[in-house]
């Protein structure tokens, strides 16, 4: 699993920053079911973070039946993939190109999506 980055001087605490990504990268079906995660120590070193900081992020993940965490195994994605939200991925994929087209940064279109599901 690469990709995964942090910002260390984002309001967003390290560990919500590793768990949105991971749960992003699951709902997009970059991580599929059965996929495993880096072990935590191994991420902590990748990310220049304490490894509690990962293990928390990891645990958030498990209680929301995003991952499994078995002692031989490691920490895998779980469940099974659903087909139903792929038609959904492409229209928020298509969403970001056309935003970015639009000269919007990603916090912009945080930003936008964030507005729209208020005003929801």
């Amino acid at each position: 699993m690469t990709g995964i980055r942090v910002d260390l001087r984002s309001p967003t605490p390290v560990y919500e920053q590793i768990r949105s990504q991971v749960a992003g990268l699951v709902a997009v079906g970059d991580l599929a079911p059965g996929d495993r995660l880096p072990a935590s120590r191994t991420l902590a070193h990748d990310l220049g973070i304490a490894v509690g900081t990962v293990q928390r992020a990891y645990r958030e993940l498990e209680q929301s039946g995003v991952v499994v965490s078995r002692r031989r195994t490691g920490t895998v994605v779980a469940g099974t993939p659903d087909a139903g939200h792929g038609a959904l991925v492409r229209s928020v994929r298509a969403l970001v190109d056309r935003a970015r087209a639009d000269g919007l940064d990603d916090a912009a279109i945080l930003d936008l999506v964030r507005a729209v599901l208020r005003d929801r």
